[in-house]
């Protein structure tokens, strides 16, 4: 018999029987699996369902007291509310297909039109998403604010005592500012997918005699429609939470869900109304991704 298991013999005794080498591994497996998903269910608990559960909790909580569903009555009779809801979807549906046209055509030029910079462009789209929302604003304000860059360049060749660009503080310039801030949101996705479309199909389609049109419309869009319904939802939930753009632009006239929200709890201390408002924001959020969700799985995306 070899030493080493003379002396394993020695140091646990004639009567004790040598270890299963197979018993720690099936000790490691009689720990059920649901127990290794509680850290994370717990934190997640804690940082965002508790914090949800509250927000719903006071929507039924009017300032008198006890549970009742007059804030919801209240809110949803508001004609305040119908027209904020009303702006809220067509600024973010609007943004949406201006961030998918122009994200698709600018990523386009990126991925198949050779020029000087294009590698140093793409990799600015990465760098451009790291930005916040309210400093693309900014930058839109002093080229196209009241005393902006445009403005004060009229009046200093015609004289005239105002510029004409007065459009950012409207929904329209709300609308131009979303798009400048998340078209990138859309190319990111685009150049992935572009990045490993088959080159070699494209020249034979265009030594076939295939234009430019039908190209982009036979091989690449097919190949695209993944990438743009990612983009396009993100873009698309995104734009219905965005809160920085709208109160930088300094938008009187423009009220969103999230800018009510921000009116009812701040301004005018109506903390029901604030998440009665909150809650119908978050629904209509979970509502889109989910039929995102359940679209693209029927496509096969």
């Amino acid at each position: 018999m070899p030493s080493a298991l003379l002396d394993h013999k020695r140091a646990t005794g004639p009567d004790q029987p040598d270890p299963d080498p197979a018993s720690a591994p099936a000790r490691s497996r009689s720990v059920p699996t649901w127990v290794w998903a509680l850290p994370p269910v717990a934190v997640l608990a804690l940082a965002f369902l508790y914090p949800l559960a509250l927000v719903v909790q006071q929507s039924f909580t009017p300032d008198e007291g006890g549970v009742s569903v007059d804030p919801y009555a209240d809110v949803f009779a508001s004609e305040v509310f119908r027209d904020a809801l009303a702006t809220t979807v067509w600024l973010a549906v609007g943004s949406t297909a201006g961030c998918l046209v122009l994200g698709f055509v600018l990523a386009l030029v990126i991925a198949f039109v050779p020029f000087p910079g294009g590698k140093a462009v793409a990799r600015f789209v990465d760098v451009f998403l790291s930005f916040p929302s309210f400093l693309i604003t900014l930058a839109l304000l002093f080229i196209y604010g009241s005393v902006g860059m445009a403005n004060g360049l009229w009046t200093d060749v015609t004289g005239a005592s105002d510029g004409p660009f007065h459009f950012l503080t409207t929904p329209w310039g709300v609308l131009l500012a979303e798009i400048t801030y998340f078209t990138p949101f859309v190319m990111r996705p685009l150049l992935a997918a572009f990045s490993q479309l088959d080159t070699g199909q494209l020249e034979v389609a265009s030594s076939l005699g295939a234009g430019p049109v039908r190209i982009i419309r036979r091989i690449i869009l097919p190949e695209a429609l993944p990438a743009l319904a990612a983009g396009g939802s993100l873009v698309l939930v995104m734009c219905l939470n965005e809160f920085g753009i709208v109160l930088f632009t300094g938008a009187k006239d423009v009220t969103t869900l999230p800018m009510l929200v921000y009116s009812k709890a701040i301004l005018e201390s109506d903390y029901a109304a604030a998440c009665v408002v909150a809650v119908v924001n978050i629904a209509l959020s979970v509502g889109l991704y989910s039929l995102y969700r359940v679209v693209s799985r029927r496509a096969g995306a």
